[in-house]
């Protein structure tokens, strides 16, 4: 049995370069993704409902299927998921060629039912991905999969939330896609303690305010404020370019989460030339806007871990202010947390960022924090 899982688990790129419609050319079952036994989570446009779309980190993608062998179809170029087939080890699967659009996910796998769980790992703002369907056995369908957690978290934050550089060694190293994974992130490593559905609106360099080394006064067109009413990043939302679904409002409606923790501020007060009054304005901005599309959800402001010194106390003070003043005009559900900053090199990764122990770090931080103030045991 264990041969052959670990055979069913050798992820190996098809280089088909077909389209998405039920005359492919590839042997098997073709699944639509409107296929209702599929579950989703995460920021996903279904404008066109044979090819969702998104670009944040951290969607995920859930079926239960039959038979012995499972491919995936998305468009090529779409980036890098976690695959995970019943509780094997979870693998990283890469959709980064010109033609790639067919990778195996499981082969040689016991006869029977099955189940597999997908994450896109990266921020997809350059690749734009789309899910294409599965494809099965000849002959064997997709069945009722597991119900969803009920337990129900949003992640908003900037590159720590997202996962950059966290499979990197080096911190003189710089971004590559290969070395971000949101999947051992502290937000989905913290979802997966708690045994909780994690959302994620997160963009590296993003801020309150102030965008990565952004002007003193800000940057107003694609600040976190403006970029959390939408269902996908877009840098300029002036502008919107790009697939059609960067112009879409987000209905809050789909996912209302009973905790949202929002980890912000970093990119702020990353390099001098920053406002502190324009920073707690549009913190106080973002709160009130989270408040207003999840009116029962409690709010925990974070800190962590990539400030130090000043702009930690700052960042620090500035947050107990918010969340101090927000309670006081009547809203008492809004929490603080602080999360330890990274204290040595082997916990580093890429450009000075957690790495994965760093994440690990982190989320035994922030586990028991959220469980108790949920009261989820």
């Amino acid at each position: 049995m264990k041969k052959l899982l670990i055979l069913a688990l050798m992820a190996v790129a098809c280089q088909c370069g077909i389209a998405a419609n039920k005359t492919f050319p590839v042997k098997g079952t073709f699944v639509s993704p409107a296929d209702p036994r599929i579950n989703y989570m995460g920021r996903i446009s279904f404008t066109n409902p044979e090819r969702p779309t998104w670009n944040y980190p951290g969607v995920q993608i859930i079926a239960a299927f039959e038979g012995t062998s499972l491919r995936m179809m998305a468009k090529p170029k779409s980036g890098y998921f976690m695959a995970q087939i019943d509780q094997a080890e979870p693998f990283k699967v890469a959709f980064r060629g010109e033609r790639d659009s067919v990778v195996t996910l499981a082969t040689a796998l016991p006869e029977g039912r099955h189940l597999v769980r997908l994450m896109y790992v990266i921020e997809g703002y350059e690749f734009y991905p789309e899910f294409w369907g599965f494809v099965l056995d000849k002959g064997r369908s997709l069945i009722a999969p597991p119900a969803l957690p009920t337990r129900k978290i949003e992640f908003i934050g900037n590159s720590i939330t997202c996962g950059y550089g966290n499979e990197g060694y080096d911190k003189f190293e710089h971004f590559e896609y290969e070395t971000e994974n949101h999947y051992y992130s502290y937000a989905s490593i913290t979802a997966r303690n708690l045994e909780a559905q994690h959302w994620v609106v997160a963009r590296s360099g993003i801020g309150a305010y102030r965008n990565y080394d952004g002007p003193k006064t800000g940057n107003p067109e694609s600040n976190m404020p403006v970029q959390y009413e939408y269902t996908g990043y877009a840098y300029d939302t002036k502008l919107r370019q790009g697939p059609t679904f960067l112009k879409e409002k987000w209905d809050f409606s789909r996912y209302q989460p009973d905790l949202v923790c929002i980890n912000l501020g970093t990119n702020d007060l990353s390099t001098p030339n920053y406002d502190l009054k324009l920073l707690k304005q549009n913190y106080q901005k973002l709160l009130k806007m989270v408040r207003s599309h999840n009116p029962k959800a409690k709010i925990v402001l974070l800190t962590g871990s990539m400030l130090y010194n000043e702009e930690l106390r700052l960042a620090k003070q500035l947050l107990d202010e918010v969340a101090a003043e927000a309670q006081k005009g009547g809203d008492k559900e809004v929490y603080r947390f602080d999360m330890e900053h990274i204290d040595g090199d082997q916990f580093l990764g890429n450009d000075w960022h957690p790495n994965i122990y760093q994440d690990e770090k982190m989320a035994g931080e922030l586990t028991p924090y959220l469980r108790k103030l949920m009261n989820w045991f």
